[in-house]
């Protein structure tokens, strides 16, 4: 474990030099180190926590979870297990009904075995019932392991659901190595997507007047850096490599944490992963896992930024093209193409009237003031060349066909993106410089 990390948990709650509030990483315990789950019983004791609920898939149960059982009999400490009956979890209601179902009422704890939904699982439950949660990772594959929220599928809208972050996060690496390689892109891919949404953030301040704090985008950078220096090593098999992206992705998790947003770590990319999950769920069309997906979608993000600041905004052009939006033919669209999930970003947008025609003309005066400092911040990304080189470098794919989804099912997830949250991004500036791509319907 780097000192960067021990230097976050050991200033939890500083007041920080850039912004002056309190940041509260909220992380505990990270172990990381072999046979690292032996750890658990005194983490346990550590927690006063005498019964835990064990919760795993089956994959994650030949990985790490039958070591867990075997350590906790070993230690004398009752507990109860389930072994989710999917072999691959939705992140949606049903698998935190299942969960809830098989939890023992009396547990104490809560140890969640695996990535990102059985994780994401167990913190709900966590918070639910206002118990320690730690968490068993079984390979470097997303970026929630230390945040305090958890992505889930609720009425087909794919939400980050406010839950809690875990006291304890426990890296093994001879588990971790042994992962699916996809799975340890996936890790990367997920880190990768920081290029945006770093950038976007800083727009939206600009913008928008969202929070932005220095020191926490410092933080998300370093890790950022961290895994690009160490990816092509973790995905050949190397054990300090793949603890090296485990670190990065738990430090994205803290950062997250520190903002109380996740604006840190998710911005257009993300978003478009979510796009293609939740229409994986509603018409059963190709997904893959979360990260990979944002990493193809950093890459889409990356080119439609240099396209959009080849050339000066239009005033003219994006005043027409919104004076001629119709918001009931765009809600339409969204029926047609995400079915059940379209409900909750209509119902958002009745909140939220990013589409209000007033509003644009502000935001799109203040786009052109801004836009000489627009453009310095977006130079700041790699170039699609770079960025596209090194994915394949490290045997990540670049392009949505190698998801099993066509350029048109992508071009349908990048348009619809921008409304999955209330939160400014690369389509809702596209949709207001009157871009084509955001108002042809």
């Amino acid at each position: 474990m780097s000192v960067h990390l021990k230097d976050l948990m050991k200033n939890d709650g500083a007041v920080c030099p850039s912004c002056g509030k309190r940041h509260f990483g909220l992380l505990r315990d990270y172990i990381a180190k072999e046979n690292a789950i032996a750890e658990l019983p005194a983490l346990l004791k550590k927690y006063t926590c005498e019964k835990p609920f064990v919760l795993c898939d089956p994959n994650t149960y030949r990985a790490a979870g039958k070591r867990v059982e075997e350590v906790l009999k070993s230690a004398e400490i009752p507990f109860s297990l389930h072994v989710m009956a999917a072999e691959k979890p939705a992140p949606d209601e049903r698998t935190v009904g299942e969960a809830l179902m098989y939890c023992d009422g009396s547990c104490d704890s809560v140890i969640a075995v695996g990535g990102g939904v059985i994780n994401d699982t167990c913190k709900i439950i966590a918070a639910a019932k206002k118990v320690p949660d730690i968490i068993v990772a079984t390979a470097p594959s997303m970026d929630g392991f230390a945040s305090a929220s958890s992505s889930m599928e609720r009425s087909g809208l794919k939400i980050s659901l406010n839950s809690k972050c875990p006291e304890a996060v426990i890296a093994d690496p001879d588990i971790l190595v042994h992962a699916p390689k996809r799975m340890i892109l996936s890790g990367i891919g997920d880190i990768l997507a920081k290029y945006v949404s770093l950038t976007e953030w800083k727009i939206a301040h600009i913008l928008v007047g969202d929070f932005y704090c220095e020191t926490i985008a410092e933080i998300v950078k370093d890790s950022l850096a961290q895994c690009v220096r160490d990816a092509k090593a973790a995905v050949n098999g190397d054990k300090n490599a793949v603890l090296s992206v485990m670190e990065a992705l738990v430090i994205s998790g803290i950062a997250m944490n520190y903002a109380g947003i996740s604006r840190p770590a998710s911005g257009m990319e993300h978003y478009i992963s979510h796009i293609v999950d939740m229409r994986a769920l509603e018409w059963g069309t190709p997904c893959d896992f979360h990260g990979i997906q944002c990493a193809v979608a950093t890459l889409t993000t990356v080119r439609a930024y240099e396209e959009c600041f080849k050339t000066m905004p239009n005033r003219e052009k994006a005043l027409a093209a919104v004076a001629s939006w119709d918001n009931e033919k765009w809600n339409v669209y969204l029926r047609e193409k995400l079915g059940k999930g379209a409900k909750s970003i209509i119902a958002g947008e009745e909140k939220e009237r990013k589409y209000d025609k007033e509003k644009h003309t502000a935001r799109l005066e203040k786009i052109i003031f801004e836009w000489d400092l627009l453009a310095e911040i977006v130079a700041k990304l790699p170039s699609s060349e770079e960025l596209e080189s090194f994915m394949k470098d490290i045997g990540h794919p670049t392009e949505p066909e190698e998801l099993g989804l066509t350029s048109e099912q992508w071009q349908e997830a990048f348009r619809m993106a921008k409304d999955i949250r209330d939160k400014y991004v690369l389509g809702r500036l596209l949709w207001d410089l009157g871009d084509e791509s955001m108002h042809t319907v």
